[in-house]
């Protein structure tokens, strides 16, 4: 499970994470378009925020239980306790991604198709943080920053870090 604010690269790295690992890829947001018929941008446009989240949690709650790969989590789906919950009841281990907020705003440009960002990227982005950072700290099984590597290098630390964090629990299983 791939976590991180907007930009961080979450979708990109996941799909080579999975690759990788010989395991399938999905992401959180086609999840929810593909249950709702909505694009992430209208739903969020049409129904509003509290509606999306709802949607959201229902296809990633749908998804750990029936999905056995790499899930890129939308920045926000954290934010929603129904969510933390099933993650922590999943056992599934969580990276959170992080990178410098100057980065994750060039990543992002005037994020168009982010709605929750359009009006004040590089603002809406610092706010995100503040709110989200403890959040994220919750349920991380461990945290690698992005910063300026590529997707390939993310995916190969984060396929060894998973590689270790197996391994510790596999030992305190035969304990």
């Amino acid at each position: 499970m791939l976590v991180g604010l907007p930009g961080a690269g979450k979708s990109t790295t996941g799909r080579r994470l999975a690759k990788i690992l010989g395991v399938a890829f999905a992401d959180s947001d086609e999840l929810i378009e593909a249950a709702t018929g909505l694009a992430v941008r209208e739903l969020l446009l049409r129904a509003g925020e509290a509606e999306f989240r709802r949607a959201e949690e229902a296809a990633i709650t749908a998804a750990l239980a029936d999905f056995d790969g790499v899930l890129a989590l939308g920045g926000g789906a954290l934010t929603s306790v129904v969510t933390r919950q099933a993650l922590a009841g999943s056992g599934v281990v969580v990276v959170v991604l992080t990178a410098p907020l100057e980065i994750l705003a060039a990543r992002i440009g005037d994020a168009r198709t982010r709605p929750l960002l359009a009006d004040d990227p590089p603002g809406r982005l610092a706010t995100l943080a503040r709110e989200r950072e403890p959040v994220y700290r919750e349920v991380a099984t461990f945290t690698v920053r992005s910063g300026n590597r590529t997707p390939g290098q993310l995916a190969s630390q984060i396929a060894a870090r998973l590689q270790a964090v197996r391994a510790q629990r596999a030992q305190g299983e035969g304990s």
